[in-house]
């Protein structure tokens, strides 16, 4: 089994100072990290790295310059049998599963991981898993802060974690 960490929208410094303590500590028992945009300063990736060696991102749009040119736009990685497309989102979020579903069309994925809405979102649409982990640092379109831990083996287990507490 592979396990996941599933984060996006940080937002740091803006919205916060650093990644709440909980998810670094969540992240400790995952294989791979997946940041999906809208982390504003590279450190982030670093802290990330600091708990788990694989860390993939993808620039979302708040991103400046810098992270933009360190990082791809849109990524697709395979966990086990699983293909899985990354890619942060743009535009009015109630259009964003149309948006993904024809910038992936031609990918064969069976999981489309992003953000931008910083809404939590895990549900199947025809045959691909839509899966939104929130923002762990912003609540401006949600009432909760929250990550995400997919569970890939012959089968895939997506949650959406909320965060408890500032630490």
């Amino acid at each position: 089994m592979t396990r996941i960490g599933v984060i996006s929208d940080t937002h740091i410094p803006d919205r916060a100072s650093q990644i709440p303590g909980q998810i670094i500590e969540d992240f400790k028992n995952v294989d791979m990290v997946i940041h999906v945009g809208d982390l504003v300063d590279l450190s982030v990736i670093e802290q990330l790295r600091s708990v788990c060696k694989e860390v993939i991102a993808v620039w979302g749009n708040m991103d400046p310059y810098e992270v933009r040119e360190q990082l791809p736009e849109k990524e697709i990685i395979k966990v086990g049998s699983h293909r899985i497309g990354i890619m942060h989102g743009f535009g009015a979020p109630g259009r964003l599963i149309d948006f993904l579903t024809e910038k992936f069309k031609n990918d064969a994925v069976d999981i489309i991981i992003f953000g931008h809405s910083h809404l939590p979102f895990n549900e199947k649409k025809g045959d691909i898993l839509f899966f939104n982990p929130g923002s762990p640092t912003d609540k401006i379109f949600s009432t909760v802060n929250s990550y995400g831990i997919i569970e890939v083996n012959d089968t895939v287990n997506a949650k959406i974690v909320e965060v408890t507490g500032n630490g």
